[in-house]
């Protein structure tokens, strides 16, 4: 993912709304949401180049996990481990999130820079191999793209104002769904300095990216109701302008 917007334990039917855009270059090979092949608990897209996945969810645990990138050009390894592995690695076992975490701080520099998002709504947990540090996540708004949870860029800013009114909207899906569409660009000066250049982080500064050969590949919405039952919706983005709805219900 390049953006993880969420409300946890502050909407009363439903403790955790995850609302989450996948930017990815539009010629590399994925799969939609589904179930998947090796492990049928699982619920998520897949990245056919690497077998990873963005994000997902386990039906038996109701676990969650999200990753997005940390952006640093600087700082790319060309043989890093694939970081969606730690996604679905995370979600094809029945493991508490914070004995995951202490066994991928070990292993954390094997992967690029990366933010990852993981737990329920009885506990969840944010992790970043650039800062290192386990962070129970607190009652409230949040938003990651590609540096850390809730640093204040305007794409950040921006969805956990305008989530708001998503989250609390009569159909929090489509409106989420709606929101993430967003394409709003920034002044220049509001704009971060990641070392890609300032065409670049233009490109990159919106909710919804676009361009002719990367932007948002996908918008996926979680809602998790207070009875644990759970609706996970992904819009995908595909060719010529065709969107492929899939949607899944657990109880």
């Amino acid at each position: 993912m390049c953006l993880i917007v969420f409300s946890y334990r502050q909407n009363k039917d439903y403790p955790l709304i995850i609302a989450a855009n996948r930017d990815e270059f539009y010629k590399r090979k994925t799969k939609t949401l589904d179930l998947i092949e090796e492990n049928p608990l699982v619920i998520s897209g897949k990245d056919l180049e690497s077998g990873g996945t963005w994000m997902g969810i386990n039906r038996k645990t109701k676990k969650f996990a999200a990753v997005t990138n940390y952006r640093d050009p600087s700082k790319i390894m060309d043989d890093a481990k694939s970081r969606g592995i730690i996604v679905s690695s995370f979600l094809k076992k029945d493991e508490e999130p914070l004995s995951f975490l202490e066994r991928l701080k070990k292993e954390k520099d094997i992967y690029n820079g990366f933010n990852f998002i993981l737990g329920s709504t009885e506990s969840l947990y944010h992790y970043s191999n650039i800062n290192d540090q386990i962070t129970q996540i607190t009652p409230g708004l949040h938003a990651v793209c590609n540096h850390l949870l809730n640093t204040p860029w305007p794409k950040v800013i921006r969805a956990k104002k305008i989530s708001q009114k998503s989250f609390e909207s009569e159909d929090i899906v489509e409106s989420s769904l709606e929101m993430l569409k967003d394409d709003k660009l920034y002044k220049d000066s509001e704009l971060p300095e990641t070392g890609m250049g300032i065409e670049f982080e233009r490109l990159l500064s919106p909710i919804f990216v676009k361009s002719e050969t990367y932007g948002t590949r996908s918008s996926s919405v979680i809602l998790v109701d207070k009875n644990q039952n759970i609706r996970f919706k992904e819009r995908a983005f595909l060719e010529k302008g065709l969107l492929k709805d899939t949607e899944f219900f657990i109880s």
